[in-house]
């Protein structure tokens, strides 16, 4: 025995020859499946791209890293923490190792714009207290 379609059974079961309408997906009645069947999986870790926490953590430590060593060996060891940063993650990182090399360059660079300033502030420094004591 089988019982004869009622408008309400044929309702909730769209017709599949009928495409759904535009705009609106799934339809109110949710009777369309996700595309493939289900949701991809999640992916591990960040989407790629994007660091992860540890890149950003070996990126602070190049950076911030160069000003504390500057801070700390009085304007000639900045150059110290981007290079450990470049040693221990280089091979590993691209963006650890793109931040480092730029954190190293600047450092590099400053290190060596003290070096060669410095004799010229000490000759200014003692050209300007000889020449205060001569015109005493």
């Amino acid at each position: 025995m089988t019982q004869p379609p009622n408008s309400w059974d044929d309702a909730a079961a769209p017709d599949p020859s009928v495409p759904p309408p535009s705009g609106a997906y799934p339809p109110p009645g949710g009777a369309y499946p996700p595309p493939g069947g289900a949701y991809p999986p999640p992916a591990a870790g960040p989407p790629l791209g994007y660091p992860s926490a540890d890149d950003k953590t070996w990126a602070l430590v190049a950076h911030f890293g160069g000003a504390v060593g500057m801070l700390v060996s009085l304007g000639s060891g900045g150059w110290l923490p981007p290079l450990v940063a470049l040693l221990v993650q280089g091979q590993k990182s691209p963006v650890a190792r793109a931040h480092a090399v730029a954190a190293l360059n600047f450092q590099i660079t400053w290190s060596i714009v003290g070096a060669v300033s410095y004799p010229f502030w000490c000759f200014f420094g003692i050209g300007l207290s000889v020449a205060e004591k001569v015109t005493d």
